[in-house]
């Protein structure tokens, strides 16, 4: 039986509070294994976005806003990207408002989905728990949220997932593991002509950039 989607978010927001009342506006507050992963995969998600100019990006998931810190460490600086970042978990949310209080680019906002359209989109870390779904029920869940982050993203989204490609003794029946070669040909009829799957990072993981238009 698929699991309603009021209870899914229970259950997703239960497992945060935990980690986050135990581990504060750290990686490990969000679910990951440490500093390194989580840049690692950011920086990965951050192969979508343009060089130059100023755009729109929208941070689904975002916990307690750390992609920021990556943001501005891109060329051109703080100020460049007008930032929105969302999550289901006010607690967090109310972090990230405190620690970039007073940036007239930033903002955030208490939400379970894109609250409105962006430039980009990307969603770091929010696929990752199986919360007492099938694989089948995990991958009909993952297709609604990037029909929603494609609705949401003019020029294109990106996002990150484990792989069934990792090693057998190191996967855990708790966490979902979806096949990259199906998410990429999802991604190529479903969303777009340009996409990239990434899977050559030194983590158990994969990243995909959805380009629905190219830099010019």
């Amino acid at each position: 039986m698929a699991v309603p989607p009021a209870e899914l978010a229970e259950r997703t927001l239960a497992h945060y509070r935990d980690r986050f009342a135990a581990h504060g506006d750290t990686p490990l507050g969000v679910d990951w294994n440490g500093l390194h992963s989580q840049q690692v995969q950011f920086r990965q998600l951050l192969q979508l976005l343009p060089a130059e100019g100023r755009f729109t990006l929208t941070d689904f998931g975002c916990g307690y806003g750390a992609l920021l810190d990556e943001l501005d460490a891109l060329p051109g600086g703080p100020g460049r990207i007008a930032y929105l970042g969302c999550d289901l978990n006010a607690e967090m949310i109310a972090r990230a408002r405190e620690r970039y209080a007073g940036r007239s680019d930033v903002v955030f906002e208490v939400a379970d989905s894109p609250p409105r359209e962006s430039d980009f989109s990307v969603a770091s870390g929010v696929f990752t728990l199986r919360l007492g779904r099938s694989d089948a029920q995990c991958a009909e869940d993952l297709e609604h949220a990037l029909d929603a982050l494609d609705r949401s993203s003019r020029h294109g989204f990106a996002f990150n997932c484990l792989t069934s490609y990792s090693d057998a003794e190191k996967m855990r029946d708790y966490l979902y593991y979806p096949d990259p070669c199906r998410l990429f040909d999802l991604c190529k009829r479903r969303y777009a002509l340009n996409v990239a799957l990434l899977h050559d990072y030194g983590l158990y993981a994969c990243t995909l950039l959805v380009r629905k238009t190219l830099p010019t």
